[in-house]
């Protein structure tokens, strides 16, 4: 895809995540990969909403400013991840609230309830508590990156990286559907794994897909 049609897409992932409540006013933020060197991101202050494709920046892998205006102050945490995981092509942090609310709760989301977790989610990482916009964060989320591509930030959201910026999203709205899901499940009484042969079973395709 050009850089025009990233843009373009960008723009529409982050209506999509404003639309279903995933981030609200100027909250969260997204990038993706346009070359071996250079990012796509959101820029500070923005809502996700309401972007335009002129409105992006694009930056280096050290965050170096090459065009447009402020990039997102939670861009250490992107540049963390794109280091960590060369196979990793697009990332999305946004605010989900049931996800979130399980952060603050200090409760993890399981991978062997719903197929769609182990497959989709897979092992959902909890990252401890780091102050936003600091080194903090990329220094939190580290020692996971190799193992993990969904997170809940302690206090703080979410993020998932993707092999584009769909995959990302997709993500994204899983683990909050998955969340309500669960969430649904306590309040009717708890929420009981798959059988063990099931999920051995998806865990297996699980591993054969990418990321």
């Amino acid at each position: 895809m050009t850089e025009v049609g990233l843009r373009a897409s960008m723009c529409e992932i982050g209506r999509r995540l404003w639309q279903r409540g995933l981030v609200g006013a100027a909250e969260g933020n997204l990038s993706l990969r346009l070359n071996s060197k250079h990012l796509l991101c959101t820029p500070a202050g923005a809502s996700k909403g309401h972007m335009r494709p002129d409105d992006l920046v694009v930056i280096d892998l050290r965050g170096k400013l090459l065009r447009g205006g402020e990039p997102s102050s939670e861009i250490k945490l992107h540049l963390a991840i794109y280091r960590a995981r060369p196979d990793c092509q697009a990332v999305v942090h946004a605010h989900p609230p049931v996800a979130t609310g399980f952060s603050l709760a200090g409760e993890t989301i399981p991978d062997n309830l719903l197929p769609e977790a182990a497959y989709v989610l897979g092992s959902v990482a909890t990252v401890p508590f780091a102050m936003p916009g600091t080194d903090e964060v990329p220094d939190s989320i580290g020692p996971l990156l190799a193992d993990h591509k969904t997170f809940l930030l302690s206090h703080h959201g979410a993020v998932v990286m993707g092999h584009d910026l769909v995959d990302a999203y997709n993500r994204m709205e899983t683990l909050e559907r998955i969340a309500r899901i669960i969430l649904t499940a306590r309040v009717l009484g708890g929420a009981h794994p798959m059988p063990d042969r099931a999920f051995d079973h998806v865990l297996t395709y699980a591993l054969n897909g990418d990321l």
